[in-house]
Parts: structure tokens; sequence; C-alpha cells
């Protein structure tokens, strides 16, 4: 996607050809910086403290920091070390567990002195691969804009609503949820994005609509309970949401707040639809309310915000009573039964065991 007008990806090797660079999300939206990742660590510290997130950017820094790892050694050991290592830095997004089996598959035949170079070539795959597969997700999602634009009155938009960010900050490019909007926006269909907050860390707020704007697509931040109000008076035409998680049966874990916009969604008439790569799907769960693990992050990312002060210092400040205990769990899941499709790179897809697994054969071993 472009940065007024630049075209850029999240993640990226440099002109050396090893060390690779990505954005800092946790600087947005008030300063663009990237980062150089030059060891294993350095990657695990940018998934675990969120400098990049979003399950299938996670996956692509995963690949890349077994890529650094195997620089310095590319034992049997040191390939299961940085396995473990890097698997332990987010437990709820399946792309990171994803990425590292595909990694390791890869190098499982290759001899000593030939896995780095092979390895680089399979996280490279990896992130082109994720590209096609949200540019297929925006094919998919556009025919659904494109059959509500055709419904509206001339000259109003498509008014979408989504939560946190599954954008091209939280991909390789393109994103989950926006390809459609961006796909629909450069077609010329007039679009207009509900952008919640998202609260705690205001991923909406801070990377939605800033990719937003810097793509130039109509939008306005709006507080993380507003979307029930706007849908009851008319105002939100469809619900795009991504996910980190999708069972094999259609339940889907995202950014906490999820689960409360699909039931607002419901209960208007609202269609819900989830954006969502294949390799998001687990195959191996059933039961997304028991069998996903939810992250608990820390108290801090809830009790305190950062922002921009008005002589233009990037301040943090405490915003809950001193002594109040704070919960931060980071996901919720959504029963299969609130969305109205998932819309992958196969095709809009019935949120359930059947179709999930009728698409995507080759990895749900046609259960």
């Amino acid at each position: 996607m472009k940065i007024d007008g630049t075209h850029m990806r999240t993640i990226w090797t440099n002109g050396d050809g090893w060390s690779v660079e990505v954005i800092d999300q946790t600087r947005l939206p008030h300063v663009f910086a990237t980062v150089t990742l030059r060891t294993m660590a350095d990657a695990a510290h940018a998934i675990s403290a969120m400098l990049v997130r979003g399950a299938p950017l996670i996956g692509a820094t995963a690949a890349y920091g077994m890529c650094l790892q195997l620089r310095e050694d590319d034992s049997d050991e040191a390939i299961d070390a940085a396995y473990e290592t890097l698997h332990a830095t987010r437990p709820t997004a399946i792309n990171l567990k994803w990425a590292l089996d595909e990694m390791r598959a890869a190098l499982r035949n290759v001899p000593r002195g030939e896995r780095a170079a092979r390895a680089y070539e399979r996280a490279a795959e990896i992130c082109d691969e994720d590209v096609e597969i949200c540019a297929a997700i925006g094919r998919n999602g556009l025919a659904i804009i494109r059959d509500i634009a055709a419904r509206k009155a001339p000259g109003e938009p498509v008014n979408v609503l989504t939560h946190c960010n599954a954008g091209w900050l939280a991909t390789v490019d393109w994103g989950t949820a926006t390809a459609p909007i961006y796909m629909a926006h450069d077609e010329g269909i007039k679009m207009h994005v509900w952008v919640d907050e998202t609260r705690p860390r205001n991923q909406g707020a801070a990377l939605t609509a800033f990719e937003l704007g810097h793509h130039g697509v109509p939008h306005t931040v709006i507080p993380d309970n507003s979307g029930g109000h706007l849908m009851q008076h008319g105002e939100v035409d469809m619900v795009i949401v991504g996910t980190d998680r999708t069972t094999a049966t259609g339940d889907v874990c995202n950014k906490i707040g999820t689960y409360l916009k699909a039931l607002a969604a419901k209960d208007n008439d609202v269609p819900f639809y989830v954006a969502l790569p294949s390799p998001t799907i687990d195959f191996a769960i059933s039961d997304g309310l028991r069998e996903i693990p939810i992250e608990e992050r820390p108290g801090a990312e809830v009790s305190r915000m950062t922002g921009l002060t008005r002589d233009g210092r990037i301040e943090t400040v405490t915003i809950v009573a001193d002594g109040s205990p704070v919960a931060n769990h980071a996901f919720d899941v959504t029963p299969a039964r609130l969305v109205t499709g998932l819309i992958t790179e196969a095709g809009v897809l019935e949120a359930n065991r059947e179709a999930i697994a009728a698409a995507f054969p080759e990895r749900s071993g046609g259960v």
C-alpha cells in the first residue's frame, strides 16, 4: 500500500541482503520510523513488544527471525531453540506457529551450510504469498461492497465499520479487512470507514486511521462503544474485521471487543464479515471458547496512554486511579453463529466446518 504516494511493505530485507527492516508500529501515528532486526532475539522482541503485530506480519517476522538465527548457527539444535523462543512470543495468533512450521519443514533436508540461504528464500516466499492471499481476499470482499454500493442512493457512501487494525500494517501488504476497502476506493466506489479506536493500545485510532488517511480513504474515528448506536441508526452497511485464529468450525478469535460488535450487528441485521488468510485457520481445534488461549497482556496497556502534547512532545500518562487492579485480556471469541461470512482467498465462505474444509482440503484433511 502507499504512504503519501510511496509504495511500502511492512517488512523487507535491507541492501546487505540479510538484516531485516520493519516499521515500528509502537511509534505510530505520530512518528514514522523503522527498526533493523539483526538477530533472532531482535525479531522475538519486535513481536512480543508489538513493534510488529497482526497475525500475518507476526508470522512473517518469525520466519525472518529463524533466518537471522541460522546466520549465526545452522545446527538442528539452533533451529529448535529459535522455534521455541519465537513461538513463545505471542500465544494466540496461529500464523506464528504456521510460519515457524513452514520454515522448519523447508530446512528439514537441507545440508548445513546451505540452510541460511534456503531460510531466506522461504521467508521471502511466505511474505509474497501473504501479499497474494490478501489481494485475493480484497477481490472477494470487493464483490460484496459492489453489491451494497449498487443498492445505495446515488452519492451515498458505503459505510464500513472495522475494529482494531486488520490493515496492511497487520500483514505484509494490502491487509485483510481493509483489502476490499482499498480496492473499492481505488475503483471509485464512494467509501467511508467507521474506525473503532480499539482500546487498549488504540490500534484503530493509531494504525487503521493512519493508513486509511495516508491512502486517501474517508474515515471517522469513533469510541469503541459507538458501534451499536451507529448500527441502530442505519449508519453502518457492513462490519469487516480480521482474526488472529479461526477454528475449523468458524469461531473467530480477534481483538477484544469484536464479540460485542458481532452481537450489535446481529441485533440490527448488519452483515458481519471476517476477512482471513487460510494460515489463520487452526484445523486442530473446533471450540474457540474453550480451546483458544487468550493472551493476557500487561495492565499498563490499559492504565497508561501515550499521545502527542500541544507543544509536540510525545508523553505517556496514567489514567487509572492509583492502586486499582487492571485486567487486560487481549482477545475474545466470536461464535460462528454470529458471522455472516468468512472472506478468504478461496472465496466468501459460510462459517461452518463443511464450507471451510471444502475450501481448503489440503490443510483440513477434508474433515
